[in-house]
């Protein structure tokens, strides 16, 4: 079980929706880091069926792809890349998330 290092001082919380649950999580803070801490670091299932998850953790890979789900629409983004802002809804293809 991951968890984020006890003894440095973090920003104020802000709350992300990672597969319809609403998890915490720090400005700046990668979706990478949330899936490691939520999801095992798994971001989705390939087509035949098995677990992704993070490799590089640069963006090369495209191992880490999530849904970004914003204005009525979802597009491909890498987890390892994106940081963490207040509010954003985020699917991995590993639970079932309507938009």
């Amino acid at each position: 079980m991951s968890k984020r290092i006890g003894f440095v001082e973090p920003p104020a919380p802000i709350h992300i929706e990672l597969d319809g649950e609403v998890v915490e999580a720090y400005e700046g803070e990668s979706v990478a880091a949330l899936l490691v801490l939520h999801r095992d670091g798994m971001s989705r299932h390939d087509r035949d069926g098995d677990a992704r998850g993070l490799w590089c953790n640069m963006g090369t890979c495209s191992e880490c792809f999530v849904r970004l789900l914003e204005h009525g629409r979802s597009r491909r983004v890498r987890a390892c890349l994106l940081e963490a802002t207040d509010g954003m809804r985020i699917a991995t293809g590993s639970h079932t998330q309507d938009d």
